[in-house]
């Protein structure tokens, strides 16, 4: 039988705080959502992240540890993480916990009327708690207004870390996702438009987290590139 929910957290060189993550998580899946599995998929880590997960692994059989042999990219591990999930629900979101895992009671009441539902930093409602530096938040609202003049129109955050999709729709739209960078949100988003997958955007709560593995100056390069990419593919 699957699960009720599936949580997916990719993991790259997080041994000093994927422990307390984790404890964070099972604790309050414990006692809101008991039928759950935890999935977190080490993206070739090269500290102690793995040996980390398997303890808590061996002593719960509800949380499972996938790895890459290599780092591959945070696209490529959530991928992994959405297409092994057996969860009816299927949520990812980030091992710094940026979004609090409570928020996930705001998202799931409205998964049915959706089908994906994603977390948004963007919106009237939302909460920021600690704010990006005022250049990632200046680059943050220009790779958006490139994102709608390009592929999608009408989501004002694509990239925060917490989104939840039905099963139906991660299947779908995890076989076909192939970006295996930064920009892996915003193809997620694509092809589910594409899909014809009902898409709904909530205010949550969000802090900045540090640091940040985005490099400022060559990172927007390659998002840059993986956007021009997925609109070549768009007619495929």
């Amino acid at each position: 039988m699957p699960h009720q929910i599936s949580v997916i957290i990719p993991a790259y060189n997080e041994e000093k705080r994927i422990g307390a993550t984790l404890k964070n998580i099972v604790n309050f899946l414990e006692k809101n959502i008991p039928d759950y599995e935890l999935l977190i998929v080490n993206d070739g880590s090269r500290d102690g992240t793995s040996a980390v997960v398997a303890g808590f692994a061996r002593a719960n059989s509800r949380i499972k540890l996938l790895e890459n042999a290599r780092n591959r990219g945070k696209g490529c591990v959530v991928r992994k993480g959405m297409l092994a999930a057996d969860g009816e629900k299927i949520l990812f979101t980030d091992a710094d916990l940026s979004t609090p895992i409570e928020e996930v009671l705001h998202l799931l009441p409205l998964l049915g009327g959706a089908d994906v539902v994603i977390g948004s930093r963007a919106l009237k409602d939302s909460t920021i708690e600690d704010r990006q530096p005022r250049r990632r938040e200046i680059f943050g609202k220009l790779f958006n207004s490139l994102i709608w003049l390009l592929l999608i129109k009408g989501i004002r955050d694509t990239q925060c870390g917490f989104k939840l999709f039905s099963r139906q729709a991660a299947r779908e739209i995890f076989q076909r996702q192939k970006e295996d960078g930064f920009v892996f949100d915003v193809e997620a988003l694509y092809l589910a438009k594409k899909l014809k997958f009902r898409i709904k955007e909530v205010p949550v709560r969000w802090a900045n987290s540090l640091p940040s593995r985005l490099n400022i100056f060559s990172d927007p390069w390659k998002m840059l590139l993986g956007v021009i990419r997925i609109r070549l593919r768009r007619g495929r």
